[in-house]
């Protein structure tokens, strides 16, 4: 399989552990966001191309695409990492924040699968990998868009996986369920419980054993959560 990476919705957490764990393992880089700026020193660290994409338009993503084709030629990997979240009680959500949340969480993810998909068919090999949430298998109290977008997204993975593995795509669907810690946004961790948040290096080292896995034993879903994190 080609060893190059695009990642979608890159930034500070999970999607820059992979990012770096990709880089130790030789593969070439693309991360992708709304705003490139946020990505400049991860880029840096990972000799990674960074390109701006708003992954819920079509065309910005087919010129996503394509950008990455001519800096990067065939690509091996896709995580799509991207969401968005809108909280508050059902009877207050406001329409426009509930139809970002769902484009955001699930159509995102659609474009970004049918691009990498309509390239990966075409060789009979590839993986595309879709980072979950707790909300993809849990609705919370005020918290119903979230749920909606992660419910679609994991229906988009098992959908594409039953009609893509006979062609050799991988597939795969991640259920973060529980906090990741990430200083950058306000999560350092608790140093009297060090592990009661995911530690994203470690996310990602499920990330490379699921690419890892031989075709005969493919994993659809691996849902992760800190040992103290209750079912």
């Amino acid at each position: 399989m080609s060893k190059t990476a695009l990642i979608v919705g890159a930034g500070s957490g999970i999607s820059a552990s992979f990012a770096r764990a990709l880089r130790r393992d030789g593969y070439r880089i693309a991360l992708a966001a709304r705003d490139t700026g946020k990505l400049s020193a991860l880029a840096k660290e990972t000799d990674a191309l960074a390109i701006a994409v708003d992954a819920t338009q079509a065309e910005s993503v087919t010129k996503l695409f394509a950008e990455v084709d001519r800096a990067l030629g065939d690509l091996g990997v896709v995580l799509y990492n991207a969401s968005y979240r809108t909280r508050g009680p059902f009877l207050e959500l406001e329409p426009k924040e509930v139809a970002k949340t769902l484009e955001v969480s699930a159509f995102g993810g659609f474009l970004v699968g049918q691009e990498a998909a309509r390239r990966m068919v075409k060789r009979g090999e590839g993986a595309i990998f879709f980072t979950g949430a707790s909300a993809s298998v849990k609705g919370y109290a005020q918290s119903a868009p979230f749920a909606m977008g992660k419910f679609a997204l994991r229906g988009l993975a098992q959908s594409m996986a039953r009609e893509l593995q006979s062609k050799g795509i991988h597939i795969a669907h991640f259920v973060i369920d529980g906090g990741v810690r990430n200083e950058a946004r306000g999560r350092p961790g608790d140093a009297g419980s060090p592990d009661a948040l995911l530690d994203p290096d470690a996310i990602a080292e499920t990330y490379m054993a699921v690419l890892k896995q031989p075709r005969s034993a493919w994993s659809l879903e691996v849902e992760v959560r800190p040992w103290m994190e209750k079912f």
